[in-house]
């Protein structure tokens, strides 16, 4: 190791994986007699982190281990190398999310006696095809409907380590980047970005708005910040969830 610092090694592991490393498979990577102690791949990290300071990119852990990623105010400029377009999500897509996210476990007939409306297959299809929800268990009573929570994936996504890193709802009202607000029964109101309500199938788009990926119109509402991947296993359901 000596010919090799741990911050070297540890910052070639991150640009190369190309998804989240957790600690224990970065120490398989060494030699035995070379290996280090998970404290010192610990104390790596946060002096590559402070090395990335002043630069676009920084080391962050997420749900399925550490990786380096664009900050969150560059994320817009390097968008701009993919040539497709970004997803765009619609305001019931969008609503959708946030109910199984903040009230997981919940079930999709839970989820419309919230919102008021049915909640159409496309959304639900387009949140389990990114691998952002799954079935936990499913609730006793007539029918056993399926219960929902969100995955490892789309802590990932979200660049978060747990569920305990959720913006609380009232944290969320002070994003200036939001500007619509769900309403969620017995708490405060929860922005979400501004897009179409109804969860109807695909009409002629309105001027200034384009189709969103469920198949609804919905304005543009970009997805968080680009990462360059240089974090996928379910998530446990809330309360259960490993540490």
């Amino acid at each position: 190791m000596s010919d090799h610092p741990l911050c070297n090694v540890v910052e070639a592991v991150l640009m190369a994986a190309g998804r989240p490393v957790t600690i224990d498979q970065m120490l398989e990577l060494f030699d035995e007699h070379e290996r280090p102690a998970a404290a010192d791949l610990r104390d790596a990290l946060a002096d590559l982190d402070r090395r990335f300071e002043g630069t676009g990119i920084e080391v962050r852990e997420v749900s399925s281990g550490w990786r380096v990623q664009v900050r969150q105010q560059y994320s817009g400029t390097v968008s701009r190398l993919w040539q497709e377009r970004p997803s765009r999500y619609s305001r019931a897509l969008l609503e959708t999310l946030s109910l199984i996210a903040y009230r997981q476990p919940i079930t999709r007939g839970e989820i419309e006696d919230i919102r008021g409306v049915t909640v159409a297959s496309t959304i639900m299809r387009t949140i389990q095809e990114r691998g952002w929800i799954r079935v936990v268990g499913h609730r006793e009573v007539p029918g056993h409907p399926e219960l929902l929570g969100t995955t490892r994936e789309f802590l990932d996504y979200f660049g978060l380590k747990s569920l305990d890193d959720l913006p609380t709802l009232a944290q969320l009202q002070d994003l200036e980047d939001i500007n619509e607000q769900l309403e969620l029964p017995g708490a405060p109101e929860l922005p979400a970005p501004s897009a179409a309500n109804a969860d109807s199938a695909e009409a002629d788009p309105l001027p200034g708005v384009e189709p969103s990926l469920d198949g609804e119109q919905s304005p543009e509402v970009e997805p968080p910040s680009v990462q360059v991947e240089l974090s996928s296993d379910d998530q446990p359901p809330p309360g259960n969830e490993s540490r």
